[in-house]
């Protein structure tokens, strides 16, 4: 038995955040993780067929954020702009960004007079019922859906609101080599402050008093601390116990649960497809589809997998496709060859190429499923309308003992990113700085 001052569960971004400023402070920390790697979410293919990094959970830095932008300049990291052209691909046709969605104005004024939370879903059956608001219904489902990986029927219309009044055209960037990049810096970093981390460590049982804990293992090695800091994904701590990387504490922490249950995390899947080439920008594309989409970045359609997008401003022949919220939440037994297959579809569907030539044309092909991932159980959070009522409970500790972290816990307007995972990470070791 391995006693510590401190023991983290999670190796994600919000673990190693907190793992390396509590071991800089000169604490004992034991970091455990049920993978066989670092990273959580974030996981980068370090060689594709071009030999070229590429990213199965997170991507893009969103703008220019404060705490992922100083970490990557610390390690001399770098990160190139991502931003490009958006298309979308509608009754056979490719129309350029800027298209703009009928009665966007009008539900953009009415949403900012909402008085009293509500779910999206039920703000536009209240405001926008009937025939002619069908379009913009379909609009705000499927961008709720995909970039908020939300269930329009629990997403909170104030959050969503808030999440577009604060939309702005801020540059997109991509790490180079991967985010990984940035988690072996993290873990390097903590290992040289005197850190441990352990992986395909899956904890089970907590049993815990006033500053006494004790994590046992699936296989039975048990670790023994004063405070622990959990760091898993919020899918975890929702998901009923017993199954593979849930957690169970002892006494129970039932009222806590409650609140963890009660804030929305989305569902994923994310489909990577590597072609001999980059067809999408070929001559003989350009003929066909009547356009030119030499700077394309990201391509939305009503296809089974609705969003794509390429390496822009990089012309690699990887296309990057996109399923979230409800959709996505559907398949979760669906096998990775019938994702392969809806995505070829998809793709044939939309630049008129026969599925039997694509397959001819692919190289090599991954489907991560995060919702059906064990150590996940989804993608990120977003927030209901009990979310701001949970999170009171949730910003606090348990008898100065147990501790949370994760990207669900930040209130900033960076959700559901790794920017709120180191958020959460370092504002939750500072506090258990501040609880010795």
């Amino acid at each position: 038995m391995e006693n510590t001052d401190v023991i983290i569960i999670g190796g994600g971004a919000a673990g190693l955040m907190a793992a390396r400023t509590l071991a800089k402070a000169g604490k004992n920390v034991v970091l455990l993780e049920g993978r066989n790697r670092l990273g959580g979410r974030i996981h980068t293919l370090e060689h594709g067929t071009s030999l070229e990094p590429a990213e199965l959970g997170a991507e893009f830095i969103h703008g220019d954020l404060p705490i992922t932008q100083s970490l990557l300049n610390e390690a001399g990291i770098k990160y190139t702009p991502a931003s490009a052209s958006m298309w979308k691909y509608e009754d056979g046709k490719f129309i350029a960004e800027g298209h703009v969605i009928e009665h966007w104005d009008e539900f953009m004024e009415s949403i900012m007079k909402l008085k009293h939370d509500m779910s999206i879903e039920a703000f536009m059956q209240q405001e926008f019922s009937g025939e002619r608001y069908g379009g913009l219904r379909e609009s705000v489902r499927g961008y709720v859906s995909g970039y908020d990986n939300a269930d329009p029927k629990k997403a909170s219309a104030f959050s969503i609101r808030k999440e577009w009044q604060n939309e702005h055209e801020d540059a997109q960037y991509r790490v180079e080599g991967g985010y990984c990049m940035l988690i072996s810096y993290l873990a390097n970093e903590f290992k040289q402050a005197g850190g441990h981390i352990y992986l395909n460590a899956v904890t089970k049982d907590i049993d815990w008093g006033k500053h006494h804990v004790t994590v046992s293992t699936d296989i039975g090695i048990t670790y023994q601390a004063r405070q622990l800091l959990v760091a898993v994904p919020l899918g975890i701590l929702q998901a009923e116990a017993g199954l593979k990387g849930t957690l169970s504490f002892d006494p129970p922490v039932d009222y806590y649960i409650k609140a963890l249950k009660s804030l929305g995390f989305g569902a994923v899947i994310k489909v990577l497809l590597e072609f001999d080439e980059a067809f999408w920008y070929s001559d003989e594309t350009r003929q066909m589809i009547g356009a030119d989409l030499e700077d394309m970045g990201f391509l939305f359609s009503n296809e089974v997998i609705p969003v794509w997008w390429t390496q822009m401003p990089v012309h690699r022949p990887l296309l990057t496709g996109w399923l979230g919220g409800p959709p996505a939440a559907a398949r979760i037994n669906t096998s990775d060859e019938d994702m392969l297959i809806e995505a070829l579809g998809s793709i044939s569907n939309i630049f008129k190429i026969d599925i039997a030539k694509l397959k001819e044309k692919l190289l090599t092909w991954n489907v991560i499923n995060w919702t059906a991932d064990p150590f996940s159980r989804g993608s990120y959070s977003y927030d209901t309308t009990e979310t701001a009522e949970a999170r009171k409970i949730l910003s606090h500790p348990i008898g100065d003992t147990l501790f949370f972290a994760g990207e669900y816990l930040y209130e900033g307007i960076a959700m559901g990113t790794v920017e709120a995972a180191l958020t959460s990470g370092l504002r939750a070791a500072e506090m258990l700085l501040d609880y010795e």
